[in-house]
């Protein structure tokens, strides 16, 4: 299979140039030359752009990204602390979803004289608190 280059590597990824040139920077990604002006790329990079976009998703930094994807034995212990803070959010987020429809579905006039509905609003600020001092 033939390099393809950077414009369509990011048609294919759907990653800016130039956010292509910056992990190329980074070390997320590896040119295999150039074309004239422009730098080639294996086919596979779309695959490694993906993992990439999968770090990212999951929370990661592109430095940890980086460090995954270096080959070097990766830090488990990192995944499954990342894997904790999903669940965190995850739980959080479905608490969010529910209060959303509970308040649409309410059929007190006033949704800040419903009950359940500021109980989900105390815990939702609770959270945010919470995450605010855990990302201190």
């Amino acid at each position: 299979m033939f390099d393809i280059d950077i414009s369509e590597l990011s048609r294919r990824s759907g990653v800016k140039a130039s956010a292509l040139r910056f992990y190329e920077e980074k070390g997320l990604i590896v040119s295999t030359g150039r074309r004239g002006l422009k730098r080639l790329f294996a086919p596979e990079t779309v695959e490694r752009l993906s993992l990439v976009a999968l770090g990212r998703a999951c929370g990661f930094t592109l430095d940890e990204i980086a460090g995954l994807l270096g080959g070097a034995d990766i830090d488990r212990d990192r995944l499954r602390a990342k894997a904790t803070q999903l669940d965190k959010r995850i739980e959080q987020l479905t608490r969010m979803r529910e209060g959303l429809r509970h308040a649409a579905d309410c059929t007190v006039p006033v949704l800040t004289d419903c009950p359940h509905f500021l109980r989900i609003v105390k815990a939702a600020g609770h959270h945010r608190r919470r995450y605010r001092a855990e990302a201190l």
